[in-house]
């Protein structure tokens, strides 16, 4: 299964649109806080996120405390960022992979690019384009580790096959 970071993210569309390609992928969302919206129930139901209910979401104080309480993060993850050496389709995603998205308008913490340099990917772009939106990258990432791996548990025909 895979599991998608977002670190400090701001904009509550974004997080809804990735929460629903999770649901849709059966990937789980991790959320670092702080956040920049309310992920409370009420919250949820008024924002018309009827698909919520299929994610599978935890929330983590800071980086630290999620490395900490999933040691296994460290072992096999990607860092997607704008200033990445290397573009995504030199990855060899696992099924059970980490994928960590930044802020929209920050992106990742310097220091932790840094710490794992060899693991930070980028969707190649022109070089006037400053960045893609967020869900619409991770949409991409999420979707190419699950191509790598044969699309598990996923249904591969709609009902025209």
């Amino acid at each position: 299964m895979l599991h998608i970071v977002l670190v400090e993210p701001e904009i509550p569309p974004n997080c809804g649109n990735i929460a629903r390609t999770c649901a849709a992928t059966n990937s789980c969302l991790h959320l670092v806080e702080p956040l920049g919206f309310d992920i409370s129930d009420r919250a949820v139901k008024r924002a018309g996120l009827d698909y919520w209910h299929l994610v599978e979401v935890t929330v983590h104080r800071n980086l630290p405390s999620l490395f900490q309480s999933c040691p296994e993060a460290a072992q096999d993850l990607w860092l997607a960022t704008t200033k990445a050496p290397q573009d995504y389709s030199q990855a060899r995603f696992s099924p059970d992979c980490w994928l960590f998205f930044g802020r929209e308008t920050k992106g990742l913490p310097e220091g932790f690019r840094e710490q794992y340099r060899d693991r930070c990917i980028r969707l190649p772009m022109v070089s006037d384009a400053r960045s893609l939106n967020l869900a619409n990258s991770a949409a991409v990432l999420i979707y190419e580790a699950l191509r790598q791996n044969g699309f598990p548990g996923l249904q591969h025909a709609g009902e025209m096959a």
